[in-house]
Protein backbone atom coordinates (compact mmCIF):
# COMPACT_ATOMS: atom_id res chain seq x y z
CA UNK A 1 0.00 0.00 0.00
CA UNK A 2 1.43 2.96 -0.80
CA UNK A 3 -0.30 6.60 0.42
CA UNK A 4 0.71 9.70 -2.21
CA UNK A 5 0.22 13.14 -0.72
CA UNK A 6 0.74 16.21 -3.27
CA UNK A 7 1.55 19.64 -2.61
CA UNK A 8 1.64 22.19 -4.56
CA UNK A 9 3.42 25.89 -4.45
CA UNK A 10 3.53 27.79 -7.16
CA UNK A 11 5.97 26.37 -9.79
CA UNK A 12 6.86 23.43 -6.32
CA UNK A 13 5.39 20.65 -6.47
CA UNK A 14 5.93 18.61 -3.01
CA UNK A 15 4.83 14.30 -3.08
CA UNK A 16 5.25 12.90 0.09
CA UNK A 17 5.40 9.05 0.27
CA UNK A 18 4.17 6.77 2.68
CA UNK A 19 4.13 2.81 2.58
CA UNK A 20 5.57 0.98 -0.04
CA UNK A 21 6.89 1.60 -3.60
CA UNK A 22 6.78 -1.25 -5.10
CA UNK A 23 5.33 -2.99 -8.59
CA UNK A 24 1.70 -2.97 -7.30
CA UNK A 25 2.04 0.82 -6.42
CA UNK A 26 4.49 2.35 -8.99
CA UNK A 27 1.94 2.66 -11.71
CA UNK A 28 -0.07 4.64 -9.20
CA UNK A 29 2.23 7.40 -8.77
CA UNK A 30 3.63 7.07 -11.83
CA UNK A 31 0.44 8.14 -13.52
CA UNK A 32 0.44 11.06 -10.92
CA UNK A 33 3.60 12.44 -11.46
CA UNK A 34 2.75 12.45 -15.02
CA UNK A 35 -0.45 14.28 -14.32
CA UNK A 36 1.62 16.61 -11.76
CA UNK A 37 4.55 17.66 -13.47
CA UNK A 38 3.75 19.95 -16.06
CA UNK A 39 4.56 23.77 -15.49
CA UNK A 40 6.80 22.35 -12.12
CA UNK A 41 10.15 23.59 -11.59
CA UNK A 42 10.90 21.69 -8.79
CA UNK A 43 9.47 18.73 -7.45
CA UNK A 44 10.73 17.27 -3.87
CA UNK A 45 10.25 13.93 -3.34
CA UNK A 46 9.41 13.72 0.74
CA UNK A 47 10.23 9.60 1.64
CA UNK A 48 10.11 9.83 5.55
CA UNK A 49 7.52 7.23 5.54
CA UNK A 50 8.49 5.54 2.68
CA UNK A 51 9.13 2.30 4.26
CA UNK A 52 10.95 0.41 0.96
CA UNK A 53 11.44 0.83 -3.00
CA UNK A 54 11.26 -1.76 -5.48
CA UNK A 55 13.27 -1.25 -9.18
CA UNK A 56 9.85 -0.24 -10.60
CA UNK A 57 9.52 2.67 -7.51
CA UNK A 58 12.94 3.19 -9.05
CA UNK A 59 11.89 3.27 -12.44
CA UNK A 60 8.89 5.72 -11.65
CA UNK A 61 11.46 8.23 -10.09
CA UNK A 62 13.86 7.74 -13.02
CA UNK A 63 11.13 8.88 -15.15
CA UNK A 64 10.36 11.86 -12.97
CA UNK A 65 13.67 12.81 -12.97
CA UNK A 66 14.41 12.73 -16.89
CA UNK A 67 11.16 15.17 -16.97
CA UNK A 68 12.50 17.61 -14.18
CA UNK A 69 15.65 17.72 -16.24
CA UNK A 70 13.99 19.42 -18.90
CA UNK A 71 12.15 21.61 -16.42
CA UNK A 72 13.40 22.44 -13.41
CA UNK A 73 15.38 20.19 -10.81
CA UNK A 74 14.02 17.16 -8.34
CA UNK A 75 15.09 16.51 -5.22
CA UNK A 76 14.49 13.31 -2.68
CA UNK A 77 14.74 14.44 0.96
CA UNK A 78 14.48 12.55 4.54
CA UNK A 79 14.74 8.77 2.97
CA UNK A 80 15.56 6.28 5.27
CA UNK A 81 19.12 4.19 5.93
CA UNK A 82 17.44 1.47 3.93
CA UNK A 83 15.90 3.27 1.34
CA UNK A 84 19.59 5.01 0.86
CA UNK A 85 20.88 1.95 0.35
CA UNK A 86 18.84 0.77 -2.46
CA UNK A 87 20.01 4.10 -3.97
CA UNK A 88 23.20 3.57 -3.33
CA UNK A 89 23.83 -0.44 -4.17
CA UNK A 90 21.75 0.25 -7.30
CA UNK A 91 23.75 3.40 -8.60
CA UNK A 92 20.99 5.87 -8.12
CA UNK A 93 22.55 8.15 -5.72
CA UNK A 94 24.73 9.14 -8.61
CA UNK A 95 21.76 10.49 -10.85
CA UNK A 96 19.17 11.53 -7.86
CA UNK A 97 19.85 14.86 -5.90
CA UNK A 98 19.22 13.19 -2.50
CA UNK A 99 19.04 15.34 0.66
Amino acid sequence: MLNINKEVNGNNLTVSLEGRLDTTTAPELDGELKAALEGRTELIMDMEKLEYISSAGLRVLLSAQKIMNKQGSMVVRNASDEVKEIFEVTGFLDILTVE
